[in-house]
């Protein structure tokens, strides 16, 4: 948790208490369905929860803007986002039921009111968004394509309305086939913890 607090200053006491009880929550639920390898569960903070809020670190969305959570697991990056951003709607999707269910009650139990949840594929979420966001869910060149078609074309903020995912290594080979400007940015420029050397917010702007 003191990873959280380091970076952002101005959190207010329920945001504070929402990301305390993610620390609680997510060790439980991990015992009975696993969303997070058992080895890195004691790395919660900062490999998970502080990753997915590199996209605040990023943008800072007016209120109202639209996200979709493309491939969520157990809710990452979309509830720790949701929690950040509690004047911005999150719909989170995912194949997996069991995991979808996990997120669900999280999602509940610390009282996120900004939060929907979809049981199924991409194919099957018609909606537009301001912005799909996504965590190393597969290769840029295929999910772009995919998720197309849920970008909305009237923008609201700042940053064009587009996709941005959190993604490692080498991106040049999967861009290739991208018919968009791919712009990557290190997240080692908003936190300095080892884990984020290679890793790396990509925008997409559509």
């Amino acid at each position: 948790m003191d990873c959280i607090l380091k970076y952002f200053l101005n959190l207010s006491e329920t945001q504070i208490k929402q990301f305390e009880q993610l620390g609680v929550l997510y060790p439980e639920w991990n015992e009975k369905i696993n969303v997070i390898s058992r080895k890195d569960i004691d790395n919660l903070y900062p490999n998970h929860i502080l990753h997915s809020l590199s996209i605040a670190k990023f943008l800072s969305p007016v209120a109202g803007s639209t996200f979709l959570d493309m491939g969520t697991g157990g809710g990452f990056p979309g509830i720790p986002l949701a929690i950040m951003f509690p004047d911005c709607q999150f719909h989170l999707i995912d194949r997996i039921g069991k995991k979808i269910k996990v997120a669900t009650a999280i999602a509940q139990e610390i009282g996120l009111k900004n939060v929907t949840f979809q049981h199924g594929d991409i194919g099957e979420c018609r909606n537009k968004y301001d912005f799909v966001v996504s965590r190393a869910v597969m290769r840029l060149d295929e999910l772009v394509p995919l998720i197309r078609k849920n970008i909305s074309n009237v923008g609201k903020n700042s940053y064009q309305n587009g996709l941005i995912c959190l993604k490692g290594g080498n991106l040049e080979e999967e861009s290739v086939g991208v018919n968009y400007p791919v712009i990557d940015y290190s997240i080692t420029e908003f936190f300095n913890e080892p884990f984020f050397e290679t890793k790396k917010i990509v925008y997409v702007p559509m």
